[in-house]
């Protein structure tokens, strides 16, 4: 971590000026979310689900589709496990004597 003394009237306080063990984080609307394109010098950014930066309608309308492809293989895997316990929990064992008189 990085700390250093500032000049201002408090100048025995230290100011945080980052860390060396994580690199500069760049704001969410530096580059594209997709392909990391730099955004800006008054160009168009779409945006998708709140805050999430494309360049291009193309990018944008890519990470819909694999959004929804995604969505679409978890709906999938959840109606087939709640199937398979459904038909599991129908099964019923009956044991014990039966008499036929």
């Amino acid at each position: 971590m990085a700390a250093s003394s500032s000049s201002s009237p408090r100048s025995g306080l230290l100011y945080y000026a980052g860390c060396e063990e994580y690199p500069h984080q760049p704001h969410f609307l530096e580059a594209c979310f997709l392909c990391q394109k730099p955004l800006g010098n008054n160009a168009d950014i779409f945006m998708y689900r709140g805050n999430t930066p494309f360049c291009s309608k193309e990018c944008r309308q890519e990470q819909m589709e694999f959004d929804e492809a995604k969505e679409k293989s978890w709906n999938m895997r959840s109606l087939r496990k709640s199937d398979s316990n459904k038909s599991s929990s129908n099964k019923a064992v009956r044991s014990g004597t039966v008499a036929v008189a």
